[in-house]
């Protein structure tokens, strides 16, 4: 009699569940991969880097970071959310408000 084993993540009918959307899952996560393996590989990397973001390591110490986008859309909101001048503006804008300034949402909606 043979036992029933779950089938190995290499094998063809293995299938990760995707996770739900809105659930904790869906939060990035960093693999760490040593660049040798990157090198060898890098479209399975690049694939996997629009899930996790790919920690990149040269002789175990951190050397870069792979990300991936899922799409256009998201390598856009990227660049703004790391772009310095916007990060700057932000940054005023939150000084503003704690010092008094702005308006709030009341006043707006009239």
């Amino acid at each position: 009699m043979t036992s029933r084993t779950n089938p190995s993540k290499s094998s063809r009918s293995y299938r990760r569940r995707k996770p739900k959307r809105g659930s904790k899952s869906t939060e990035r996560r960093t693999r760490a991969v040593a660049l040798a393996k990157v090198k060898d590989d890098f479209s399975r990397y690049l694939r996997l880097a629009s899930e996790d973001e790919i920690l990149i390591t040269r002789h175990g110490r951190p050397a870069g970071v792979l990300i991936g986008f899922a799409d256009k859309d998201a390598w856009v909101d990227h660049q703004i959310e790391n772009h310095p001048e916007f990060i700057e503006r932000i940054a005023r804008a939150r000084e503003a408000v704690r010092a008094g300034g702005g308006a709030r949402l009341e006043e707006l909606t009239d």
